[in-house]
This record gives structure tokens, C-alpha cells and sequence, in this order.
């Protein structure tokens, strides 16, 4: 019993943190340890436990099925706990889909002392306000990202703390989504037994794990392709600039697999992983695929260049919306740190050169390990698990900054109360944190050969059981 106990307080005492990805394809669980700070004061991470398994219940980002996906969230969240050797109990969730969206908005803010040196309070202040501005019947704020301040009209600040003045204005950007499915999503984790302790936008997560300060700084955009969207967002002077949702990606590119070469789902999916190329060469003409044939069927054959050919089609049209995105918001010759693919569509054979050509910007695949310390295993480096590892580096972000907030706090109640406080105390009231979002309450012939043979005969092996 007292071991027991002791292992308990144990758990407690280190600093974990618990991130959800709840994809269309897979839902990822993936438990982040912090075992130390950086020269730089970031984290030190280190991932002690992961957990996967097929996403039933989930289309396109969006919970379609609770029960089906409360069952997939269970699942993985045992066998990262298994790994781990720790009992999962509130979680940072990922949110996407194609019901996300974007909104500028102008808030403003008056303060009554003269004189008065603008502290981070206040700015917290302003930001919270936002969340009680008027938005479109059905959708709720999923976070609210200030671009630039104005202060007494002089336009175009990035940090107002410490200036003094008496009107105080800020662009904002509001990420927004349907009530309905941040509820659906807060209702499969909570009834999967565990506390959502935030919700955080993928693309962002995706971000944490694959691209750095300086990226962020000279301009990036990330370009998530998952299983049911792509996910986008740009990032300019430090800032979150932009975010989209593009509802085509791998399933749509089996999916073309499937019907425009007349073969089964399993079979289309296969083919993508295995011999996928978005980039035609001549040789492809000669190189042919044999898919051996369903109950007693001849062998269908399906040349290289057919399959590259739908491939790149499809991927053509996901980096055509891309491209309209970064000129609509005039990003096109602002993104130094260039664009970074991740995800499990990111694995596509010469993506990056296609998109390279296409959109005239530098572009790299983003994978998630260069943030992480200790021994990483393959698995953990794959672009697919970006948002689940992104979702554990933001965690521990947020949980900092609330350490930081409780002990801010703590410090000013011990601060004796006198008349010289009194016009400072409106803006020091400490505000719901803006990053809490989404809270909702109930309301060629020969040259594939043997190895083409024996890896689809196996597929078709296990399909027929």
C-alpha cells in the first residue's frame, strides 16, 4: 500500500505532459516528459510514451461517431500509458477540420489613470474582452492571436508593455469553429475518462514540433497534409499570421488511387505508401506494378507512370489552394524561413520538389524530432506524429506560463495594499487566461519484380482473412 502511494506522488511530482491527436486516419496519444531547460530556457522533452491506433468515428477532422471514437481514444491512451508507466488523467487536445476559420477583428481599450505605463495585465485584459464580441450564430472563439497594437494612433507596435498611454487598439486574429464540434470533441475525451486541460489548433502544434523561433521570425508557412485535411498556417515576425483549412488530402489521393486504377481501398493505399511519387520520369513508362487479383481474378498490372500520374494531380490541386492562400494574404515574398511539409502526406516521394517548383519557394520536409532530447526512436521522427509531439511541446509552454501567472499572482496579494495602488487595481485584475480556449460546457516489367509480388500477395493475404 505504501508503495503504491509513493509511486503516486511520484507521478505527480514530475513534470508530464499528455498530448491527443485526434485525427481522421489515426489518433495519436503521445506522454512528453520535461527532464531539464536549454541554454535558451526552452524545454528539454523528452516523449516516454506513445500510443496509436486507427481513428474510427472521426471524418475529415470532425467527430462523426462519439462511441466510436471514445473506444480509438482508450485504446491509444493505454498503450502510451502502458509504455510509460503512467496513468494518463487530463490531456492537451488537438483540434482541426474543415470547420475552423479565420476572422480579423479591431478591439480597443480605454484606460482611465494618466500617465498610466501599460503593463502585460492589461494587455491580458484586452484580449479577454474579445471573447464577448459578436461572431456568427453556431461558431465559438478557439483562440485569438494579437498582430500588431496601435497606442494613442501611433499604429504598427508589437509590444505595447511598458509605453505609457490612454487608448489602446489591436488587430486581431480569431480562430473560430463550429459549437458543435468542440463539444463532440470535449465529449469523447471526458466520457474516454480524461480531462481535456486545453484545446489546441493542430497547425500550431504541427508548428511547435517542426519549425523554430527564427523560422517564425523571417516568415514560414507550415502545410500539414494529413488523412482529411491540410492543414496551413503562416507565421511572419514571430506571429501567427494566417491559418486555413484545406479539406483534400490522403484520403482523397487513395481514394483517386482506388477508382482510377480499379483496385480496393487496402490495395490503393499500399500502393501510395509503397511506390508513391508526385514527380513523372521517363523510365516510369517501363516499370509496372503487379497487384495480384481478388478470389481466383488475373493479376492486374498498373504501370508507374499511371500511378504518378493521379498522385500528382491530386497533389497539384492541395498546393494550387496553397499557393491562392499565400498571395491572397500577400505572403508570397515574405516567407524567408520558406515552407515546411508535414504530416503523413509529407512522405510522398519527391513532394518537396514539386512544391518547390510550383510555388517558387524553398521548401524542406518538417519532421518532429528536433525538438525533442534523449534517445528518439524512428517512430517518433515521422512527419505523421508533428501535431501529437506539437501538442506535448505546447503543454509544457502552457503550463509555464501558468506557473508563471500563479506565482504573479501569489507575489501580489503578499504586496501591502495602499492608496498609491488604487488606480491600478481595475487593470490588474487577472483575466481568464486567452490561451484556455475552446472551453465548452454542455451548452518496370522485371525491375519491381519478386519484391512487388510478395508485398502485395501479403496485403491481399491479410485482406481476405
Amino acid at each position: 500500500m505504501e508503495k503504491t502511494e509513493e509511486k503516486i506522488q511520484e507521478m505527480e511530482e514530475r513534470k508530464i505532459v499528455v498530448g491527443i491527436d485526434v485525427g481522421t486516419t489515426k489518433i495519436a496519444v503521445f506522454i512528453g516528459e520535461k527532464i531539464g531547460e536549454k541554454e535558451d530556457g526552452s524545454d528539454e522533452i523528452k516523449i516516454i510514451g506513445m500510443g496509436k491506433t486507427q481513428s474510427i468515428g472521426v471524418e475529415r477532422g470532425i467527430v462523426k461517431n462519439i462511441k466510436d471514437t471514445v473506444n480509438s481514444i482508450k485504446i491509444a491512451v493505454e498503450q502510451a500509458e502502458k509504455q510509460a508507466d503512467y496513468k494518463v488523467k487530463e490531456a492537451f487536445v488537438g483540434i482541426a477540420g474543415h470547420h475552423i476559420k479565420n476572422q480579423q477583428h479591431r478591439g480597443s481599450m480605454v484606460i482611465k489613470d494618466d500617465n498610466h505605463i501599460i503593463t502585460a495585465d492589461d494587455i491580458k485584459k484586452l484580449i479577454d474582452e474579445q471573447y464577448n464580441i459578436s461572431i456568427p450564430h453556431g461558431d465559438q472563439i478557439i483562440d485569438i492571436v494579437p498582430q500588431n497594437y496601435s497606442i494613442d494612433n501611433e499604429e504598427n507596435i508589437m509590444d505595447p508593455v511598458g509605453r505609457i498611454g490612454k487608448c489602446v487598439e489591436c488587430n486581431f486574429n480569431l480562430i473560430t469553429g463550429e459549437v458543435n464540434n468542440i463539444e463532440n470533441l470535449y465529449r469523447c475525451v471526458e466520457l474516454a475518462g480524461y480531462k481535456v486541460k486545453n484545446l489546441i489548433l493542430e497547425p500550431i502544434a504541427s508548428a511547435e514540433a517542426v519549425v523554430n523561433d527564427v523560422d517564425k521570425n523571417e516568415g514560414v508557412c507550415l502545410v500539414d497534409i494529413g488523412g482529411g485535411t491540410t492543414d496551413m498556417a503562416i507565421f511572419h515576425e514571430g506571429i501567427l499570421r494566417h491559418t486555413y483549412v484545406i479539406p483534400l488530402a490522403g484520403n482523397v489521393i487513395t481514394n483517386d488511387i482506388k477508382e482510377g486504377c480499379t483496385i480496393i481501398h487496402t490495395q490503393a493505399e499500399a500502393l501510395k505508401i509503397r511506390f508513391g511519387d508526385c514527380v513523372s520520369t521517363p523510365n516510369q513508362e517501363d516499370e509496372v506494378i503487379t497487384v495480384p487479383g481478388l478470389r481466383g481474378r488475373d493479376p492486374k498490372e498498373i504501370s508507374m507512370a499511371t500511378l504518378t500520374d493521379i498522385i500528382k494531380a491530386r497533389v497539384n490541386m492541395i498546393l494550387d489552394q496553397v499557393i491562392f492562400e499565400i498571395k491572397t494574404e500577400e505572403f508570397e515574398k515574405k516567407l524567408i524561413g520558406g515552407i515546411v511539409l508535414t504530416g503523413g502526406g509529407a512522405m510522398i516521394k519527391h513532394i518537396a520538389q514539386l512544391t518547390e517548383f510550383k510555388t517558387g519557394i524553398a521548401t524542406r520536409i518538417g519532421a518532429p524530432e528536433e525538438h525533442l532530447t534523449g534517445d528518439i526512436i524512428d517512430e517518433f521522427k515521422h512527419p505523421m506524429h508533428a501535431t501529437g509531439i506539437g501538442l506535448v511541446i505546447k503543454g509544457f509552454q502552457y503550463m509555464k506560463e501558468e506557473e508563471r501567472m500563479k506565482a504573479k499572482d501569489k507575489k501580489a496579494s503578499n504586496k501591502p495594499n495602499n492608496n498609491d495602488n488604487k488606480g491600478k487595481e481595475e487593470h490588474n485584475e487577472t483575466p481568464k487566461n486567452p490561451k484556455d480556449i475552446g472551453k465548452v460546457k454542455p451548452k518496370k516489367k522485371g525491375g519491381l519484380g519478386d519484391v512487388v509480388n510478395k508485398f502485395f500477395n501479403n496485403i491481399i493475404s491479410d485482406t481476405m482473412d
